[in-house]
């Protein structure tokens, strides 16, 4: 397990993987706003702050893991720190009342961690 890890991280894999989430949650964001604007009362689950803290939670794992290993290996702290900002973002989101100004911080959050990710990526080549 150790090895596999240590593969993914170093193959820059784990980065991808976040990217590659951070691309799900946009489309998460995006079409719950617009399946809420259209079904307004089938948007239950989508809307439980549970969905979103757990997406934070994860959000933070992966980036405390790939981000925190990308300084250790390539020593550049502008990716985690772009990354560690994006996730300020997203976290203040939840703070914010359900609706198009979470929505529109959230996506920003996620734009912002997104590129840290990619900075990450691109510096570990």
């Amino acid at each position: 397990m150790k090895l596999i890890l240590r593969h993914a991280l170093m193959s820059g894999r784990v980065d991808r993987i976040a990217i590659a989430l951070s691309g799900l949650c946009v489309a998460h964001c995006f079409a719950t706003a617009v399946i809420l604007g259209l079904l307004a009362s089938a948007g239950g689950i989508f809307e439980s702050p549970l969905f979103h803290e757990a997406g934070l939670v994860l959000a933070i794992l992966l980036g405390a893991v790939a981000l925190g290993h990308g300084a250790l290996v390539h020593g550049y702290m502008m990716p985690a720190a772009i990354g560690s900002l994006g996730l300020g973002v997203m976290a203040g989101a939840l703070t914010m009342d359900h609706g198009m100004q979470e929505s529109v911080y959230t996506l920003i959050g996620v734009g912002i961690l997104a590129l840290g990710h990619d900075l990450n990526h691109r510096a570990g080549r």
